[in-house]
């Protein structure tokens, strides 16, 4: 395939993956765990570094090995994060990023308490009986083994 097709649609993907995301939690009203937010890092460095590459050509290889190393690192995340849903991993501290631990009064504990982050084993939004975690998976493992073969090509 072309290289430009590639990164045209790669582009496309992460918008529209973005796009879906941004629609569930604000639209529909399901709130992302911690998880989840970090599970859009990819995309959104894939939208900035591949539009960088549509216009200048410099450092091409350099560019698509960190979209790589983007996409492997969303990968991993993604099995951590389905592994939590099913049981197998507990919980760890990055399920837990909004709580805040300095709390002075009670007006300041009631207000952490509304805020409390939702559960990374909690599934709140499946797509034919599957999390949204498991589809990042799918997705991100796909776009890095394209982008593998791309690479290797150069």
């Amino acid at each position: 395939m072309n290289k430009k097709i590639i990164l045209n649609s790669l582009i496309i993907l992460s918008f529209v993956a973005l796009s879906f995301a941004y629609f569930v939690e604000f639209i529909l009203g399901h709130e992302p765990c911690s998880l989840c937010k970090i599970e859009r890092i990819p995309y959104i460095g894939s939208i900035i570094l591949g539009s960088l590459l549509l216009f200048i050509n410099k450092w091409e290889k350099k560019i698509l090995i960190i979209i790589l190393l983007f996409f492997v690192f969303g990968s991993v995340i993604s099995i951590y994060h389905i592994g939590i849903e099913q049981g197998i991993f507990s919980e760890s501290l990055l399920c837990e990023l909004g709580l805040n631990s300095n709390i002075q009064n009670p007006d300041e504990l009631l207000k952490t308490l509304e805020k409390t982050p939702v559960s990374c084993k909690d599934v709140t939004f499946k797509i034919f009986g599957l999390s949204l975690a498991t589809f990042n998976a799918v997705l991100s493992i796909v776009v890095s083994y394209i982008l593998f073969k791309l690479i290797i090509k150069k």
